[in-house]
Parts: C-alpha cells; sequence; structure tokens
C-alpha cells in the first residue's frame, strides 16, 4: 500500500467516562450524557427513521464526520431491527472523515456502547482505512466512506439515482461534524449549499446544534429549517427538509 494513502489517525484524549476527546477541535466525539441516546434522538427521530423506510426499495443517508462511527452504528441496528417485521430497503450510508480511528481507537471508544457490540466488532473486522473512497458491505447496507476533506471529495459527487458514486441522491442528512465554533469548515455556506444539491427533494436533515449562523447557512442553501427540543441538558436542535 502506498505510503500517502494511509491517512492521519486523530491524537486524542479519553475522559474518564470513556469518551473520547479531538484536543485538535477541543470538543468530545460524543455526548457524555449517552452517545447512543442522542444519536437516536437527534438523527433517526430528526429524520423520522425509521418510519420512512416503510415502502421504500432504496434509502441514503450522508453525514458530514464518521468519528467513532456511532451513527452508522446505530442506524445498522435500527435497520436489522426494522427487517425483522417488514421489508427493509437497502441502505447506503455515506460519510466523511478526515481523521479516522484507528481498529484499537475505535474498540476502546466502542465499548461504551455494549448494545452494538455485534455492529461494531463487523465494522472493526472490515476496517482499513485509506484515502479517497472505500465501500464496505453490512448484508442489508453499504458503508461508502470517503478519508479525506469533504469539503473536495463532495465536489465529485453528482445528483442522480442509484448507488454508486459519484451519482447519488440523499435522502437524510446527519450533521454532525464537531462543535461549529471548533469546526467550521464542515458547516460553511458552500458545503451546506452543495449537500443541498445532492439532496433529494423531499430530503431531510437534522442536527444537534442550532447556532444562529448555522441556521442562516442552512437557509441560505435552500433548506428549510425548524428547531426542536435537544437532547438531554441542550435546550434545542434543528431539523430541516429540501421542499419537494
Amino acid at each position: 500500500m502506498s505510503e500517502h494513502l494511509i491517512p492521519k489517525a486523530p491524537d486524542l484524549e479519553w475522559l474518564d467516562d470513556g469518551v473520547p476527546r479531538a484536543p485538535a477541535f477541543g470538543d468530545t466525539y460524543f455526548s457524555r450524557a449517552g452517545g447512543l441516546a442522542e444519536t437516536r434522538h437527534v438523527f433517526l427521530g430528526g429524520n423520522g427513521l425509521p418510519e420512512r423506510w416503510a415502502g421504500r426499495e432504496h434509502f441514503t443517508i450522508a453525514e458530514f464526520g464518521f468519528g467513532t462511527g456511532l451513527n452508522f452504528l446505530t442506524t445498522l441496528a435500527a435497520l436489522e431491527s426494522f427487517a425483522k417485521t417488514q421489508p427493509a430497503p437497502k441502505l447506503t450510508f455515506l460519510t466523511f472523515e478526515l481523521y479516522p480511528m484507528t481498529a484499537d481507537q475505535l474498540e476502546r471508544a466502542h465499548a461504551a456502547f455494549p448494545e452494538l457490540s455485534d455492529q461494531s466488532a463487523r465494522l472493526r473486522q472490515l476496517w482499513q482505512p485509506v484515502s479517497g473512497w472505500t465501500k464496505l458491505s453490512f448484508g442489508q447496507a453499504n458503508l461508502v466512506i470517503g478519508i479525506g476533506d469533504a469539503r473536495e471529495l463532495t465536489g465529485g459527487l453528482v445528483y442522480g439515482e442509484g448507488e454508486d458514486l459519484p451519482q447519488t441522491a440523499i435522502d437524510a442528512w446527519f450533521l454532525d461534524g464537531f462543535s461549529p465554533s471548533k469546526n467550521p469548515e464542515l458547516w460553511e455556506a458552500d458545503l451546506l449549499a452543495r449537500a443541498y444539491g445532492l439532496t433529494r427533494p423531499g430530503g431531510t436533515l437534522a442536527t444537534y446544534t442550532s447556532a444562529g449562523w448555522v441556521r442562516r447557512n442552512l437557509q441560505a442553501a435552500g433548506f428549510e429549517i425548524a428547531k426542536q427540543k435537544g437532547f438531554a441538558g441542550k435546550r434545542e436542535m434543528v431539523a430541516g427538509w429540501k421542499s419537494v
């Protein structure tokens, strides 16, 4: 493998409760109040999932910031549970990460979520991040991960039907970069406008942040947005949609 294809892993601090923190961004990878519960509240609930999977043959989710993979693992577990009672769509989960964790870092982080131990073990077994695009298969779901700067990688994507890049049509966005004040690159107007262009009419978004300038960038991109009740001690979060 060419050395230049091996991405840089993040430098991490591990807090007393086992939560990883990125000193470079001054933020944790998931909520100390309960990362799994937050993902379910903000990203699944904020996008109307799993209810929106009913009757769909294909469904595409995209996120900025793969991190520990918690959002993907939570979604995969929900999809597999959904499939036990009714037909489930083929899921494409498209994600971006500039500094992918090592398998050892993932294992340590995943210890906080024993409920997802089956899904997380499968992810780590396949985990060999290299720069550029990689597709990993999880049966009913495909994880398509772009290792690199999301602002550059999204430039190669084109709106369109189907599962294969560069054509894609996003049904739901999980906007989950580090705090906007610490990681403004993932919340900038141009990137959010590109996200809007890749979104299917009727597609949705959800994010834990309700920062005013992020809301304005989302609206400027074309999304309709609304505040909703936040998770745990957070008063508000934001959900949005692309009008049909």
